[in-house]
């Protein structure tokens, strides 16, 4: 476990006392993680968000029960499962028991029966199975939530369709089943993720995921991110990464900005119609949904070459 992590009695078998603990605490030198477990104020402060959730996950884990496994959120973090607007002010700990659970503004517990294929050990961490930690968020997350995680996780290969189908979501079985039946592997990014939810909520045609387009001399035209092919619209989700921390190694943006100039000139010759939109837009659905619509209405030209669907993890 985390060895930045200083446990009170750990403090004590080496000579520290209380009264030094709460002095290190008050004068900022120590952040305290939960009761009886600190880290550096100045190395907690270099954490970002997810890092700070899970170093206070590790310590909350270490005072549990050994019965207890971090789950839900807690163990998506654990996990390295994308996570979107979801809340990391509490851990959450699942203790394999029918009653008792309980919550407060730092540590929520959820007793619920878990079975031993559903939970494991990630650096040493109990955590909750990826694919009982998805069905977990199908429950407890709104729909555009638990959607980005369940996405990730198929796509990290992390679980498959056939590990969430055969976890028992216990409760709320239409609402999990809902969310397990539009996920999606081939989502590459949280935006992907968000963009095919903004399509489901507005009724907008269910496009194809991350097909490989081909001219009529078999010459690779693209992969792109959703294929409306009976309207014969491509669209693209623009993400910074793309163009930055995920560009091919060896390559600045604006080669990339370049070669993908190059690639939607040639998409569209082909005959198809390309729409994009950014991460803002995804908050104004009507942005999106007055692109496409409109993209649709002005296709007037058949495309030409062949589509290679890209099969579902």
């Amino acid at each position: 476990m985390d060895p930045h992590i200083v446990r009170r009695a750990d403090a004590l078998q080496r000579g520290a006392s209380d009264w030094q603990l709460q002095f290190l605490c008050r004068n900022g030198s120590w952040h305290r993680l939960r009761r009886g477990a600190y880290m550096s104020t100045d190395r907690f402060a270099d954490l970002g968000v997810r890092e700070r959730h899970r170093a206070r996950a590790t310590a909350t884990l270490r005072a549990a029960s050994e019965e207890a496994v971090l789950s839900h959120q807690s163990a998506a973090i654990v996990h390295d499962i994308d996570l979107w607007r979801t809340p990391l002010a509490a851990v959450h700990l699942t203790r394999n028991r029918q009653s008792g659970g309980h919550r407060t503004p730092v540590r929520h517990l959820h007793c619920t029966s878990l079975h031993p294929q559903e939970s494991t050990t990630v650096d040493g961490l109990r955590v909750t199975s990826a694919a009982r930690t998805v069905v977990d968020l199908a429950r407890t997350l709104p729909f555009e939530q638990a959607v980005v995680a369940g996405d990730h996780a198929l796509h990290s290969g992390l679980c498959s369709s056939g590990d969430l189908a055969a976890t028992d979501p216990r409760t709320a079985r239409r609402r999990v089943a809902g969310v397990l039946r539009l996920l999606d592997g081939r989502s590459e990014s949280v935006g992907e993720s968000r963009s095919r939810v903004l399509m489901i909520r507005e009724q907008l045609p269910v496009p194809d995921c991350q097909p490989n387009l081909y001219a009529d001399d078999g010459k690779l035209l693209g992969r792109v991110d959703f294929l409306f092919a009976e309207h014969g619209v491509v669209g693209e989700f623009d993400g910074r990464a793309k163009y930055g921390r995920l560009a091919p190694d060896g390559h600045v943006p604006e080669e990339v900005v370049w070669a993908e100039k190059l690639r939607e000139d040639a998409i569209r010759s082909a005959g198809w119609e390309v729409v994009r939109w950014v991460w803002d837009e995804l908050d104004t659905p009507a942005v999106v949904v007055g692109r496409l619509l409109a993209a649709f209405d002005r296709s007037r030209a058949r495309p030409t070459g062949r589509v290679e669907r890209t099969p579902c993890p």
